[in-house]
């Protein structure tokens, strides 16, 4: 039996890909840091007895935690065959602000943690010649709306890297850059959506199934959804003082004063 570890598996994105991975006979391994949404989680998913489900509370700004769940992603007596780095959170503050702890924890939970995470379980599937490593990105990346954007164009720019390191051994690299998904997140970091047409909104379970059709077919970047694809051709080519100019007023639209928050989505 296969098995699947998803960082921030217990709600949105990550609580998708679970379920949806769960569906086609992976066993998982869920990380988290509420221990209580986690057995929730975990029990909902095993429910019906076809899914093995074995849980990791974890915080992923402190690096032992990372730690510990590296040393699960190289374990030879219990491999894992598919890993989701998922985990994050919404930024909501300014990048002049003097206290820059949302800042840090962001650079641990979503750059540090997901290349300790991709190394290890680099390293454990090259070794067996198998493996997936999947990595949640973001639209958001391609533009300029705070260190959010600044942390996701370092996930592509990294899953891009970790491809190329890995091309010819067996296992596959792909980075996932969602749009506008109705889940928790925004709302749990403050941010302002009503200013977002209804019709950019994604659904969490349909961008999964679409992501790992683009994984099965060997993509390296998956933006589910034609809409976003048809955009991100504008962030691509654009120019990059045009990009700046609409990224000002995307985020002067969803200002709200409000002290961030963590979700475990991406």
């Amino acid at each position: 039996m296969a098995t699947a570890l998803v960082t921030g598996g217990t709600s949105g994105i990550g609580a998708a890909f679970a379920r949806a991975l769960s569906l086609r006979g992976y066993d998982l391994v869920l990380v988290a840091r509420d221990e209580e949404r986690l057995r929730e989680t975990a029990a909902e998913l095993s429910r019906d007895g076809a899914t093995k489900v074995e849980t990791i509370s974890a915080d992923l700004s402190v690096r032992a935690d990372v730690d510990r769940v590296a040393e699960r992603l190289e374990s030879a007596d219990a491999p894992i065959d598919f890993l989701v780095n998922n985990a994050g959170f919404g930024i909501h503050g300014s990048l002049l602000e003097r206290d820059v702890s949302i800042h840090e924890r962001a650079l641990s939970v979503m750059c540090l943690a997901v290349l300790v995470l991709g190394g290890a379980a680099g390293r454990a599937m090259k070794a067996r010649h198998k493996g997936t490593i999947l990595n949640v990105s973001s639209v958001a990346g391609t533009i300029a709306t705070g260190n959010y954007s600044a942390v996701k164009a370092w996930t592509t720019a990294y899953t891009e890297a970790l491809a190329v390191e890995l091309k010819g051994t067996g296992v596959q690299v792909t980075a996932v850059l969602p749009g506008w998904v109705r889940t928790e997140f925004h709302e749990r970091a403050g941010i302002r959506t009503k200013s977002i047409p209804e019709f950019l909104w994604l659904d969490a379970d349909a961008l999964v199934e679409e992501c790992l059709r683009d994984v099965a077919h060997g993509k390296v970047l998956s933006v589910p959804s034609k809409r976003f694809r048809f955009l991100m051709l504008f962030t691509r080519h654009l120019p990059r003082r045009t990009i700046r100019w609409i990224s000002g007023r995307i985020s002067s639209s969803r200002s709200k004063p409000i002290v961030p928050s963590e979700a475990k989505t991406s």
